[in-house]
């Protein structure tokens, strides 16, 4: 019975995410609220704040993944493999992650992908979050890599794959809002060359 209930919450939690991208998309990050996403997930309004406090929550549902995926990929790491390898590890292992809410080539992620372009309070929000994600990476990069790569390299190296994965996600975003190439294959395309651009010689 308790895993009948497990399921179905999951279940909810994932309808009322699909539902609310879906809206910002058709109508409007602000022009959508709270009851219009329970009402058309079939919910009632206090049953979406048993799961999201605000709708700006539905946006960043799967923030807490990242430190799952970041804890997982560290605990095999160790100073032997190369930096750049094991920047790209972590990237494939966040791509591939199975209890993300769709994949990272669903449309619903395009669709996530413009709204943290177009919608201050959301870009603002992406900002803030991946701030500590980045942090976080650099801090278990440095306790892996020290000497050899200090805290202010560290965190460069984040903050430069972090930042050039969404901005390339953006850019493959086509005039009507579509990705030009699989968001997955983009995402590790552009890790790959940055990492390694970064940690070349010189």
């Amino acid at each position: 019975m308790a895993g009948l209930r497990e399921e179905k919450k999951r279940r909810t939690r994932k309808t009322l995410i699909e539902v609310a991208l879906t809206l910002f998309d058709e109508h409007g990050y602000d022009g959508t609220t709270v009851a219009d996403i329970a009402a058309a997930a079939g919910v009632s309004p206090a049953t979406f704040f048993n799961y999201f406090a605000t709708k700006e929550d539905v946006v960043f549902a799967d923030q807490h993944l990242y430190d799952e995926v970041l804890d997982e990929v560290f605990a095999t790491a160790g100073p032997a493999e190369p930096v750049a390898d094991l920047v790209v590890r972590t990237v494939h292992a966040l791509a591939t992650k199975d209890s993300w809410s769709f994949p990272l080539d669903h449309p619903l992620t395009a669709v996530r992908t413009r709204l943290l372009a177009a919608v201050p309070v959301l870009r603002a929000g992406y900002l803030l979050r991946n701030a500590v994600v980045g942090d976080r990476w650099a801090r278990k990069l440095h306790e892996t890599y020290a000497p050899r790569l200090d805290e202010v390299e560290a965190a460069a190296l984040t903050g430069a794959v972090l930042g050039a994965m969404q901005a390339a996600l953006q850019a493959n975003l086509d005039d009507g809002g579509r990705p030009r190439r699989p968001a997955s294959e983009l995402a590790m395309a552009t890790v790959a060359r940055t990492a390694r651009g970064f940690l070349s010689p010189g």
